[in-house]
């Protein structure tokens, strides 16, 4: 129970700070200042060069202890984040992405809120802020969400929380699974949801993590990203994460899907791909029984529409 855990920072299990990289020379000296300058009593920052062609050797040699870095052939971003798993000596893995920064104090604040909660948590994520290249703050109008336990059939509706930030003890992923080396995106949200399948999944609403928006993030290619969230959410039909009988549900998850997809191809600047990504996501299902979950207002979906095809109409960009 909660009043059986460690109730101070100085006896808090230690973490191990798990940094995937690869060709982010520029940005990664940035991730592992953030990381090795957190105040914590007990961590580590592993970094895991997934067979990088830039400098990222060269960068990595200012670093020393508490950091580790661990060179590997390039075999993917699971891959690498599976191998920092492994090398981690700590009981718990917090991930940063290398092109990401941690806020000073995230370690104890996401510890003092794990340590807090009731058994069977295994895995906690936490609101995030969005930076430019240069660092510089950027504006967002995301509604902020509300903090508390997150299941998995939350998260196969939509994505809640980024991978860096997210907290994770390191036996659950003994019983989960790790991170499927086939996918080249939102692996992370297929590890959250194998997570939620077997333990309890929190969110913390406090923005704890700077989020970088540099316009080559590797989420950034649509068409990859769409493929693979298809992949994703029809693993987890076929696994019964929610039973299939539930036929409203799934409809919902896959028609938001095709919303989210053409967010993202509009995004990229092919209105002509997200306006009818919008209409099959309409057809698939036409309304939404709670569609406050979703942050988004009345009849969104047409909205969106409406702005695509003014778009196409005038060749404006997104």
């Amino acid at each position: 129970m909660a009043d059986e855990q460690p109730s101070t920072p100085e006896n808090f299990p230690g973490i191990s700070i798990v940094v995937p990289a690869y060709n982010y020379d520029r940005y990664l000296p940035f991730a592992v200042e953030s990381a090795r300058n957190q105040e914590y009593p007990e961590f580590e920052v592993v970094v895991i060069d997934d067979g990088s062609t830039d400098d990222t050797a060269e960068v990595m040699k200012q670093f020393g202890p508490p950091v580790r870095y661990i060179h590997q052939k390039n075999a993917g971003l699971s891959a690498a984040r599976n191998s920092g798993i492994r090398e981690a000596k700590h009981d718990f893995i917090l991930f940063l992405d290398a092109d990401d920064e941690l806020k000073p104090g995230i370690l104890k604040e996401m510890m003092r809120v794990f340590m807090g909660l009731e058994s069977g948590y295994g895995l906690m994520g936490c609101d995030r802020v969005l930076i430019d290249a240069d660092g510089k703050k950027l504006p967002t109008a995301k509604p902020s969400e509300p903090e508390g336990e997150v299941s998995a059939r939350d998260i196969l509706m939509r994505t809640r929380f980024s991978p860096t930030g997210a907290l994770c003890r390191k036996e659950v992923f003994e019983k989960a699974g790790g991170f499927d080396t086939t996918l080249r995106s939102t692996e992370d949200r297929d590890m959250w949801i194998r997570i939620a399948e077997k333990y309890r999944v929190y969110y913390l609403n406090q923005e704890l993590i700077h989020i970088r928006k540099h316009g080559s993030n590797m989420s950034s290619n649509a068409a990859r990203q769409s493929s693979n969230m298809v992949v994703v959410l029809g693993n987890a039909h076929r696994r019964g994460t929610v039973p299939r009988s539930n036929f409203w549900f799934w409809r919902e998850v896959f028609a938001y899907q095709k919303f989210e997809s053409a967010l993202m191809f509009n995004g990229a600047g092919k209105p002509f791909k997200g306006l009818w990504l919008l209409l099959v996501s309409i057809l698939t299902c036409p309304w939404f029984f709670d569609r406050g979950r979703f942050n988004y207002p009345f009849l969104f979906r047409v909205r969106h529409a409406i702005r695509y095809v003014l778009n196409i109409l005038t060749g404006r960009a997104p």
